[in-house]
């Protein structure tokens, strides 16, 4: 099997067992320096196993609940304004690593999601509705309201400008 057609779960465990292998390996040569990074790496990946889980019950409850067809009702060629809006809106209220968004943004593009509409929900993930208060704390409701505009703006443009490129 060349390494291009083996699936990625593979590729996965291989470099997982890669990981150990050179931790024990360490372990013989230098213990007093491998137990403690081994247990750094242990309670890291404690700490983000919580917030896999949630990633995984949201991305099953989204694949659960809205169908990529039925999204892609709202973001495909045909959308229009309303387009543009949701993906500004769902960028924004989005939350978690861009990573956890890929399968779900890829198999979407697949049904028909229009690639502008990427670019938008994207850019806009640059608003992070959490931290707005702490924003407007160090610089202002003013400031934070005009860059959360030019961003949007942007993101807008931005999803334009890569429709007009990709139709050349």
């Amino acid at each position: 099997m060349k390494e291009k057609e083996k699936p990625f779960a593979f590729r996965g465990k291989f470099f997982a067992l890669l990981v150990l292998a050179v931790y024990i390996g360490l372990f013989f040569f230098d213990s007093h320096t491998a137990l403690p990074a081994l247990q750094k790496s242990a309670r890291v990946v404690l700490k983000i196993l919580p917030i896999f889980a949630v990633v995984i019950v949201f991305t099953a409850l989204l694949n659960y609940f809205l169908q990529p067809k039925q999204i892609v009702k709202h973001l495909g060629e045909e959308s229009g304004a309303k387009g543009w809006l949701v993906a500004s809106f769902a960028g924004v209220i989005s939350h978690g690593p861009m990573y956890a968004w890929y399968p779900m943004i890829e198999d979407m593009r697949s049904h028909g999601l229009r690639d502008g509409l990427i670019v938008v929900f994207f850019y806009t993930r640059a608003i992070k509705l959490p931290l707005l208060p702490i924003m407007i704390d160090y610089f202002g409701v003013i400031f934070t309201l005009v860059l959360s505009f030019y961003i949007i703006i942007g993101a807008l443009l931005q999803g334009w400008i890569f429709e007009q490129l990709e139709r050349k």
